[in-house]
């Protein structure tokens, strides 16, 4: 193991947007978001409805792509879905206060630039970055290698399209492994070996819950909650916590 003794550092100026504290970020969100629920409530009540209507033109593009009729509905939704976007009040004023941000890091920049000198630095504990199973995708679907493959904790944002996890080709670890996925519209299918014992906790706006063979039933706007008999006591075990807007998630055995 190499751990890095001699560094190079930099006194001075930042690199731009280097000196922008959280605190900062997070109130041109929230100035973003009351910008946009106050156009969504007052002056432009169909924006929800055009996004969501570009965003399932490019999901079912998405779906056929390999299709000419696919890629005609993926780009009109495309298209569509960027220039409603760039019409909201909120975006223009996140992109105005980015732009402001970023003239006034380039101006620190130049009145005080970068000094660059040696840093001895002791040895600390080593980390290990690890690659995940699943990137953070807004469209399109996404499954597990169907080859065998190392088991990391999935936790995942998405926005529109299917999420298919199977663990029979993998190792799980010997406590507990976990299966966070929050998602917009779309199905999740997750296949667990006969010998994993499985906790499920699961809420949606609309859709459907199918537990192995014998749960099934519709949801609206729920919360549910399964495990199997033998989860607090046996190992391997998989705890799954999913929530969602609209779709169905299945758990059921291979």
């Amino acid at each position: 193991m190499l751990v890095p003794l001699f560094l190079h550092k930099r006194e001075g100026g930042d690199p731009v947007f280097q000196r922008m504290s959280t605190d900062t970020l997070n109130m041109i969100i929230i100035i973003g978001v009351i910008l946009l629920v106050v156009e969504v409530a007052f002056f432009n009540g169909g924006l929800i409805f055009s996004v969501m209507f570009s965003g399932l033109m490019i999901y079912f593009g998405l779906k056929r792509y390999h299709r000419f009729w696919g890629k005609v509905l993926f780009w009109i939704g495309a298209v569509s879905l960027f220039f409603t976007v760039l019409n909201m009040i909120a975006v223009r004023f996140v992109l105005i206060a980015l732009v402001v941000m970023f003239l006034l890091s380039y101006q620190r920049s130049k009145t005080n630039p970068d000094h660059i000198k040696p840093d001895i630095t002791e040895p600390s504990e080593a980390v290990i970055p690890q690659d995940p199973l699943f990137r953070q995708k807004f469209f399109g679907d996404q499954k597990t290698d169907s080859m065998p493959y190392k088991w990391n904790d999935i936790n995942i944002h998405g926005g529109f399209g299917d999420r298919v996890i199977d663990l029979s080709n993998t190792v799980l670890p010997d406590d507990e492994a976990v299966i966070s996925i929050r998602h917009m519209i779309g199905n999740i299918e997750i296949l667990v070996p006969y010998e994993v014992e499985v906790s499920v906790h699961h809420s949606a706006l609309l859709g459907r819950v199918r537990i192995f063979h014998h749960q099934k039933e519709r949801l609206f706007n729920q919360l549910v909650s399964y495990k199997t008999e033998h989860y607090a006591t046996e190992k391997p075990r998989v705890k799954i916590v999913t929530s969602m807007v609209s779709g169905d998630i299945e758990v059921k055995r291979i």
